[in-house]
C-alpha cells in the first residue's frame, strides 16, 4: 500500500506543522530555516539517469555532463542503447557510468508501476538495477515520487544535520538513525527536507563540513 503522496508546498507545511508539535527541535529548526522547499522532480529514466550521472562529481560538473548527455538524445533509452563507448565518453561519462547507464535502459524498469508499489518494494526494483544503491533509490522516492514517509539514513548531510540539532555525540550511522527516525514516521520524508534545510543554515553558522 502506498501511503501520503506529497504534491505541493501545502503537504510540507502540514508535516512540518506535524514534527514540530512533537519534536522541540523540529520546531527549532523550522524557526531557523523557515519551510524546506517542495523539491518534487520528474519521475522515470531521466531521472534516474541523471541521478548516476550526477554520482560522486561536483554540481557544476554533473551539470556539464547533463548538457552533453542531453544534447546526445542520450535521455532517449533507445538511443542511449545505440551508443558506442566512444559516444558515452565524449560525454563526458567515465567508464562504470557507461555500464550504469547501459544497466538503465535495458532495465525496462516499469516506471507507472513504480508509483503504485510499497515504499520496500519500489526499493528492491530500483536496486536491482547495477549502478543505483539504496540512497539513490530512496531520494528517488522521496522527490521523484513524493513519498511522505522514506528516509535515507546513509545520506552524511541527514547524518551531520541530526548531530547538530539533536546534539548527538557523533553522527549516526545508517542502521541507529533509520531507528532514530522511525519517531517521524509518516511524515519522514518532510523531516528529510527539515534536516536538510537545517544543515544549510549550520554549515553558513558554525561552518560544518
Amino acid at each position: 500500500m502506498v501511503g501520503r503522496i506529497i504534491e505541493t508546498e501545502a503537504c510540507i507545511a502540514e508535516g512540518s506543522a506535524w514534527l514540530a508539535a512533537r519534536e522541540p527541535r523540529f520546531a527549532h529548526a523550522l524557526e531557523l530555516s523557515g519551510p524546506p522547499p517542495l523539491r518534487r522532480r520528474e519521475d522515470g529514466f531521466r531521472a534516474l539517469l541523471n541521478a548516476i550521472v550526477s554520482q560522486q562529481i561536483s554540481v557544476a560538473a554533473a551539470a556539464g555532463i547533463w548538457k552533453r548527455v542531453e544534447a546526445a538524445g542520450a535521455t532517449d533509452p533507445a538511443v542511449l542503447r545505440a551508443m558506442d563507448d566512444e559516444a558515452l565518453r565524449a560525454c563526458g561519462l567515465s567508464r562504470p557510468k557507461m555500464r550504469y547507464a547501459r544497466a538503465l535502459a535495458e532495465a525496462a524498469l516499469d516506471y507507472p508501476a513504480l508509483r503504485t508499489l510499497p515504499d520496500e518494494e519500489a526499493i528492491d526494483a530500483l536496486v536491482a538495477v547495477p549502478g543505483i544503491g539504496r540512497w539513490t533509490a530512496e531520494v528517488y522516492l522521496l522527490f521523484s515520487l513524493g513519498r511522505a514517509d522514506v528516509f535515507a539514513p546513509a545520506d552524511l548531510a541527514l547524518q551531520e544535520s541530526a548531530r547538530l540539532l539533536f546534539e548527538l555525540p557523533a553522527r549516526p550511522t545508517p542502521r541507529p538513525f533509520a531507528e532514530m527516525a522511525r519517531a517521524w514516521s509518516p511524515w519522514r520524508g518532510v523531516a528529510a527536507r527539515l534536516l536538510w534545510a537545517y544543515y544549510r543554515v549550520a554549515k553558513d553558522r558554525e561552518g560544518v563540513t
